[in-house]
């Protein structure tokens, strides 16, 4: 006899918090002309920047979570809205660098700071961003990001 689940499944409830902070996110930084996915490239970058990293489309890719192709679609876009520049790698004619441009800082600050007070809003009932709960909820996500999720044909009934 199966036993059935009481509640929301945990796929559930990650998909739903996803789906609920991509909306928020990109209700907050559409003033700003920016959707989720272009914000989570600026801020990325910026991050990366800031310790000096000027990080390839792919590297940027890595580090988000997108796909190359679509991380390339952002790029160009926020290139042509002056956010962005582009450059060939000289080490590798293959490789496209991205840096912020003075505009682009300045967006993407302003964007983090609107992400940020999302960020303790969603957070406030587990104590805020610096509390125990969260270092645990941090810790946990982490653990379930670095897991391989990977189904192959041959798994799939039927």
């Amino acid at each position: 006899m199966s036993k059935a689940t009481p509640g929301p499944t945990p796929g559930f409830l990650v998909w739903r918090l996803s789906t609920k902070w991509r909306v928020a996110v990109d209700r907050a930084v559409a003033p700003l002309g920016l959707t989720h996915a272009q914000y989570s490239l600026l801020a990325s970058l910026l991050g990366m920047q800031r310790t000096g990293r000027q990080p390839s489309q792919r590297q940027l890719a890595e580090h988000t979570g997108l796909e190359a192709l679509y991380v390339s679609k952002l790029a160009r876009a926020l290139e042509e809205a002056g956010l962005v520049e582009r450059a060939k790698d000289p080490a590798d004619s293959r490789a496209v660098r991205l840096s912020l441009t003075d505009r682009g800082q300045q967006t993407t600050r302003r964007a983090v700071d609107v992400v940020q007070q999302l960020l303790e809003q969603l957070l406030a009932p587990l104590g805020g961003l610096d509390s125990a709960r969260t270092e645990v909820l941090v810790a946990e996500l982490s653990t379930l990001l670095d897991t391989p999720l990977d189904v192959q044909p041959s798994d799939v009934p039927g």
